[in-house]
Order: structure tokens, then C-alpha cells, then sequence
């Protein structure tokens, strides 16, 4: 697929979208926003795409919003400040994290650089964080009197703890790769010329070994439960995504290769195959 603002690759089953705005380190405008969008869209849709890597070109991986320039559109600049139309509206960065929240394919961040603001925010909702140990991160939002973007309230709290996402959400100051690690924001630090390498062998572990139906279900459960209220919650969907798991092909294959040991070869297309209870959870409605 051809995007302005993003390069979308796609080799051995797993994708690789890079942010692609280097001279403005990779700050995101609406019209981005709606082409992240468009590229989740495609992965989901795509059978041979198991898992997608979210990259930045240059030296940083996304430096926020981009305040200067929205394609002719209203800016971030001059809707905060009033000179454009302040209707409602729905928060860009908040629609792409909720799109990555309801992926079928794992998502896995190769922070490469400066990741500020929304380009913190953007990485929440994916799976794996990793970064390069010259990457920095900032939830800058109230250095410029505004808040959090990209459901970060929701996110980033579940993430790290309340404590570790109060002090850096309060002080917006930017931190460096190794109190990102240190706090459990980011599971990895790896070299600059290891991060994407790495990035692909954990993709790679996943596409060859794992069946795609039972990584979307396992990746929604997990992420649909942290709003649970009691584990029975778990239990009960549980039980009836692993009845209906019974005797379908992934699980056939899965099992009769495990006893021929030979790698699996899993039939079963997320495109066709989810069971029909899926989506389990009713869409949110917007109200602004």
C-alpha cells in the first residue's frame, strides 16, 4: 500500500509501518492519523500479515503532534488557541489508539527514538514495547496545558501503576530509555542496529509457531479483561471460546502436530474463520 506520511512493508507475513515524516520527526497531523487508521484496517484484513511492527525513519520514532502544518486542515496549533472551529470532535490519536485496541494481529513497538506526547500515547495500546537505548519518552501534555491524548488515562495506569503515570503525566518532563525500562513502560534496551532485528524475531517467533485465531482471541481477552470487574468474567468467556475451540481445525493441527512434532501448519484465517460471537464487547458510542 502507498501512504504520504507512512511506509507500509510487509515481507515474511509481518509488516512493518514506519512513520515516515523525518524532517519533522515523524509529529503526526490528522491526515496521518486517518492513514494509521486505514494501515491497521488493512493488516486486519490481510491473512498474511501475523503480526505488525510500528517503526519511525530518522533519529526519532514520533515527536507528538505536528503544530505547524495539517494539510490545509485547521491545525492542532489553531484549534488549542481557538482560531479554528472548536466543535466537539473527537480526539485523532484517541480513534488510532482505540483502533489498535481492538486489533486482531499483535502489535509490537520498535521505539527507535524520541517517542513525545502522542508519540508515547501512540505505543500504549500496542502489545510489546522495545526500545533503543537512545530512545527518550515524555507525556508532555501538561507542559502545554492540555491533557492526555490517546485514551492514555485509561492505558497507561494499567500499564505501569498509578504512581509511575501520575509523576510523568504531572511533571510532562522527558525521561530516557532505562527509566522506561526500569518502570515497566518498555520490556526491553537493545542497541540502535539491534531494535528492528529484534522487533522481527519476536514477530517471527509469534507468525511461525502460533495459530492467528487463537492470537486474536488471546490478545482481546487480555486486553477486554482489564476492565473486568470480577476474574469470573474471564472464566465465563474463557469457557465458551474454548468450547467452541474444540475439534475446529487450528486446535486439531495444533495438537496432532505437538504429538508428530513437526511444526504446525494452522488452517484457519482470521478473515473468515473468528468465531460468530465475535466481537464479543459492544462498540463504545461517542458522545462529545
Amino acid at each position: 500500500m502507498e501512504f504520504k506520511y507512512l511506509k507500509y512493508e510487509v515481507a515474511e507475513n509481518i509488516l512493518t509501518l514506519t512513520l515516515n515524516t523525518p524532517d519533522k520527526m515523524n509529529a503526526v497531523n490528522a491526515a496521518s492519523c486517518k492513514e494509521l487508521i486505514e494501515a491497521f484496517d488493512a493488516a486486519d484484513l490481510d491473512d498474511d500479515i501475523g503480526a505488525v511492527i510500528v517503526t519511525g525513519a530518522g533519529r526519532a520514532f514520533c515527536a507528538g503532534a505536528d503544530l505547524s502544518d495539517d494539510d490545509n486542515q485547521d491545525t492542532f496549533y489553531d484549534r488549542f488557541t481557538g482560531k479554528a472551529d472548536t466543535t466537539p470532535r473527537r480526539d485523532d490519536g484517541g480513534v488510532v489508539c482505540l483502533r489498535i485496541y481492538d486489533m486482531k494481529k499483535p502489535v509490537i513497538a520498535a521505539i527507535n527514538g524520541a517517542a513525545v506526547g502522542f508519540g508515547s500515547t501512540l505505543t500504549l495500546p500496542m502489545d510489546i514495547r522495545i526500545a533503543s537505548k537512545k530512545a527518550r519518552m515524555g507525556f508532555v501534555f501538561a507542559r502545554r496545558g492540555i491533557i492526555l491524548d490517546g485514551a492514555a488515562t485509561w492505558f497507561l495506569p494499567r500499564l505501569v501503576g498509578m504512581s509511575a503515570a501520575a509523576e510523568w503525566v504531572y511533571s510532562g518532563r522527558i525521561f530516557n530509555a532505562q527509566e522506561a525500562f526500569d518502570r515497566r513502560l518498555v520490556s526491553e534496551l537493545l542497541e540502535p542496529d539491534e531494535l528492528l532485528p529484534r522487533a522481527r524475531q519476536i514477530a517471527r517467533e509469534i507468525v511461525d509457531n502460533s495459530s492467528s485465531i487463537s492470537v486474536a482471541l488471546c490478545r482481546q481477552l487480555m486486553w477486554k479483561m482489564l476492565g473486568a470487574d470480577h476474574p469470573m468474567e474471564a472464566h465465563i468467556l474463557e469457557s465458551k471460546i474454548l468450547n467452541w475451540m474444540y475439534g475446529v481445525g487450528d486446535s486439531q493441527e495444533g495438537i496432532t502436530s505437538f504429538l508428530e512434532k513437526r511444526p504446525p501448519a494452522f488452517p484457519m484465517k482470521v478473515s473468515k474463520d473468528m468465531p460468530a460471537f465475535y466481537p464479543w464487547w459492544k462498540p463504545r458510542e461517542f458522545r462529545p
